[in-house]
């Protein structure tokens, strides 16, 4: 008698689970609930990828609760990320690989974040000319966005657009899963989806797209915005329009169950030597960069206000703190190349992002690190006695060796 293989309640592949594994692997990051690291899943990844593949495939796949870590926000406040275990990311993105392709045959072109093929800086730089187009800004702040989401609302987007069973029933566990907070207690949700979480971010954007994107557009013909995530700015025309368009969306995002930050949310001027307006708001933050009226030299000669973006206050006093962080007090034993190699990855990469726009404010804001290079000289060279000594032993090496560090050889990489 010939035994018959128990057949499978979805066709899944085990390409599919392996290949995101892959991904989830490339992406790093922290173990869930369960304290099993990556390393720890890898010890046995036959096993478990198989044991995963199964239980997708069965129907049996059920989410253990998502990790509940609170990180600083730039305004003092704390943000609130969910972190699922490395087997539910795994298998978040074998879901998110297969439905991708289709959400984004669908997004808006003005919509930038957590997109193939899309960037910050992409958004950046729309915002920049946009700004020089309309003189008008709202600049819209929705409040702790990723924990508000209707599910309802979501759901109703999600059986529009993702065509297989399985996918729809572990994107329905997902959203359900607890909370573990850090003293273990559980939080039941009913609404929100996990910022940590794989496929959160287009999950996100799919809500999104209908409660902002799609219906904007429909109800104001001829808006310009930018989104990326949750941060939007809208170009307007006028103050006036800029004030019946922050009406109509706070009475949008109301009934979506959205609340826009009634402090953070504003209606900005761009000002710049064109506009004589007088207005109290001339500068908004979007993506660490702060927008506002700069006194530029043009090409001409002449100095001219331009409103333009370069990095914000937050950001520089982020960077500035890092920095401080860093093992300075360790280092009286190590060579100045030492703390180079240490410091350059990332001191390029904070160059590569916030050097894009007003490149001389990131430079100005990492002679922060030259300083404490200069404090570390004190405490290494007997003979260095004075800051302005030491100063001139950091720039003497600064000067020798200015393809060392992206500051150092003024931005360029």
């Amino acid at each position: 008698m010939t035994l018959l293989q128990p057949t499978k309640s979805f066709n899944i592949s085990k390409g599919l689970i392996y290949e995101a594994y892959k991904r989830v692997k490339a992406n790093k990051g922290s173990g869930g609930v369960d304290g099993q690291s990556l390393e720890d899943f890898e010890q046995r990844l036959s096993q478990n990828l198989y044991k995963l593949w199964n239980r997708l495939s069965s129907g049996s796949y059920f989410p253990q609760a998502v990790k509940r870590v609170d990180i600083p926000k730039a305004d003092g406040g704390m943000r609130p990320l969910g972190i699922p275990t490395v087997a539910d990311r795994i298998a978040q993105m074998a879901v998110k690989m297969q439905i991708e392709p289709e959400l984004e045959s669908h997004f808006h072109p003005d919509s930038y974040g957590y997109r193939p093929g899309k960037s910050a800086h992409q958004a950046l730089e729309i915002v920049r000319k946009r700004c020089w187009k309309r003189a008008w800004v709202l600049d819209m702040d929705i409040k702790g966005f990723f924990d508000a989401i209707d599910h309802q609302l979501l759901q109703r987007a999600i059986d529009k657009h993702v065509k297989l069973s399985w996918q729809r029933l572990y994107i329905k566990r997902w959203l359900e899963a607890p909370v573990q907070h850090a003293d273990g207690h559980l939080e039941e949700r009913t609404q929100g989806t996990p910022q940590g979480g794989v496929i959160s971010p287009l999950l996100a954007n799919l809500f999104l797209h209908y409660v902002f994107d799609v219906w904007v557009g429909k109800h104001w013909k001829g808006i310009e915005f930018a989104r990326y995530a949750d941060d939007i700015i809208c170009h307007c025309r006028s103050e006036q329009e800029a004030i019946e368009l922050q009406a109509l969306l706070t009475k949008r995002f109301n009934d979506c169950g959205l609340q826009l930050h009634p402090v953070k949310t504003k209606i900005v001027l761009c000002k710049d030597w064109k506009r004589k307006v007088d207005f109290d708001q001339v500068s908004f933050d979007f993506l660490g960069f702060t927008f506002r009226p700069r006194l530029i030299k043009a090409s001409n000669g002449k100095r001219l206000v331009y409103f333009l973006p370069a990095i914000s206050q937050a950001a520089a006093k982020r960077i500035r703190e890092q920095i401080n962080q860093w093992s300075w007090l360790k280092w009286s034993q190590n060579t100045i190349m030492d703390i180079i190699w240490f410091s350059r990855n990332k001191i390029r990469g904070w160059m590569e992002y916030y050097g894009k726009f007003g490149r001389g404010a990131i430079i100005n804001v990492l002679f922060h690190f030259d300083l404490r290079l200069t404090r570390w000289a004190m405490r290494k060279f007997k003979s260095v006695k004075t800051l302005m000594q030491g100063a001139n032993r950091v720039g003497i090496f600064r000067n020798k060796h200015r393809l060392f560090l992206a500051h150092w050889n003024r931005g360029r990489l």
